[in-house]
């Protein structure tokens, strides 16, 4: 089986790899993420942001491959039952492939905006278990059990631990793949590092933490420490500049609007026409059943919100046709120091109900946030090793200046956002709240 990628060239899946990936992909599960955009609203930005998660799921498969062929050459001095059989490398193939099975429309925002709604990871891991859908049939097909040892996977729990780092871990196949997918169709180079470099650099090293051992995977002497920190660091500049953009967040904050007036609506017995079941059931506190839920795509609810610009409800149909024309809110970069927030957010919202306007549905604080480089403290084999010639084994923050400085480090952007109508006052009102030298780029809190 061999694709045209954009972002890696030609993708081969050949031999076993080639069953696993064509089983798979004949789902209708594994279908519905061609109707999943990658990475929700960001193309009201990023005009070229349209690439879904079907494509990026194929490319997380792609790299395991790669990976896994970089196992089989640096994997002999470990113990035997350590080693990447046949069965563990189909096991982490197709979990590579599923890991965003789950993930509902408009990336994480639909579970972001859901309160009390399951994560992604646990829909994923419903749909593969499930005996009722095609994908679970599919894996048994392949191999009796498979269901449940890939489900362990993207748990983190497997024989083989550093196979399920690999899969979701601190440096895995899913973001080796989206930040080189995602910067290329922004149009952006934030996230560009050496793939290729980094899986040359990778090797096994052995650990032992609280009076046990274990092999994990490690970069390899000091040429090995630059792709890594271009790994982090293009992650870090992603958040910075991409996946936290103030124009995307804003539009996020005008979909959260709808779906706090679209259950306000539906709890008092009137459901605006073309609601989907699973948003219907979940505004009513009732149980979202997978079949409901796996209905839902991005196509789904757009259709849903060209619908609701008719709606009766004048609340809802004009928040509906903001974001259908993208006339989005105002955003505000606020001071680091978060003592003074729950005021500008006040002044604002009484600025907002003075015009007879629903504050509750339009002034948000909005606080991204990211840890560049998450560390694993105390006696843990997890995180990041590195193998130095003559040195015993290290974490990367204690070898890496740069990761170093990152490590456990959490990156703020606070933000107000508000309708835009009421930019005059709203920052009149908070003016004096805005100190200009409390206004950090960055908060490393």
């Amino acid at each position: 089986m061999i694709l045209r990628d954009p972002v890696h060239g030609l993708v081969d899946f050949e031999d076993d790899a080639e069953t696993v990936v064509m089983t798979l992909l004949a789902t209708r599960e594994v279908q519905r993420l061609r109707r999943i955009r990658q990475l929700g609203l960001t193309s009201l930005v990023f005009p070229g942001a349209e690439h879904s998660r079907f494509s990026h799921a194929i490319g997380a498969a792609h790299v395991m491959t790669r990976l896994q062929r970089r196992v089989r050459r640096i994997h002999g001095p470990l113990p035997a039952d350590r080693r990447l059989d046949e069965e563990a490398a189909r096991d982490g193939l197709a979990a590579a492939l599923l890991h965003d099975l789950g993930h509902g429309p408009f990336s994480h925002l639909f579970e972001e905006v859901q309160p009390g709604s399951k994560h992604h990871e646990d829909w994923t891991l419903e749909a593969i278990r499930d005996e009722g859908t095609e994908v679970h049939r599919a894996l048994e097909t392949l191999s009796a059990g498979m269901s449940e040892r890939v489900g362990a996977i993207l748990q983190g729990r497997h024989r083989l631990p550093w196979l399920s780092r690999a899969v979701s871990g601190t440096l895995d196949v899913d973001r080796a793949d989206y930040l080189l997918r995602d910067s290329h169709m922004t149009g952006v180079s934030y996230g560009l590092y050496d793939l290729d470099w980094l899986l040359r650099a990778l090797n096994f090293g052995y650990v032992e933490a609280g009076g046990e051992g274990e092999w994990v995977l490690a970069v390899e002497g000091r040429k090995g420490l630059p792709p890594v920190e271009g790994f982090f660091l293009g992650r870090h500049y992603m958040f910075q500049q991409v996946y936290h953009h103030k124009a995307t967040r804003a539009a996020e904050a005008l979909i959260r609007g709808i779906f706090a007036r679209v259950g306000e609506l539906t709890r008092d017995g009137r459901p605006p026409e073309g609601l989907p079941p699973a948003l219907e059931a979940a505004a009513k506190g009732e149980t979202v059943g997978l079949g409901a839920y796996l209905d839902l795509d991005d196509a789904a609810l757009l259709h849903s919100f060209h619908r609701w610009q008719s709606s009766p409800d004048p609340l809802l149909a004009e928040l509906a046709s903001r974001l259908q024309t993208r006339r989005l809110p105002k955003t505000v970069p606020l001071p680091a120091d978060e003592r003074g927030w729950a005021e500008i957010h006040a002044r604002a919202s009484e600025v907002v109900r003075s015009a007879g306007d629903r504050a509750d549905l339009r002034v948000f604080l909005d606080v991204a946030s990211d840890v560049p480089y998450s560390e694993p403290a105390g006696a843990s084999t997890e995180g990041l090793w590195v193998l130095i010639s003559h040195r015993p084994i290290q974490r990367l923050g204690d070898c890496s200046f740069l990761l170093h400085q990152l490590r456990g480090k959490r990156v703020r952007h606070p933000r107000l956002i508000f309708p835009a109508r009421h930019r005059e006052r709203v920052l009149d009102a908070i003016g004096e709240l805005l100190a200009p030298d409390a206004t950090p780029l960055e908060d490393l809190a």
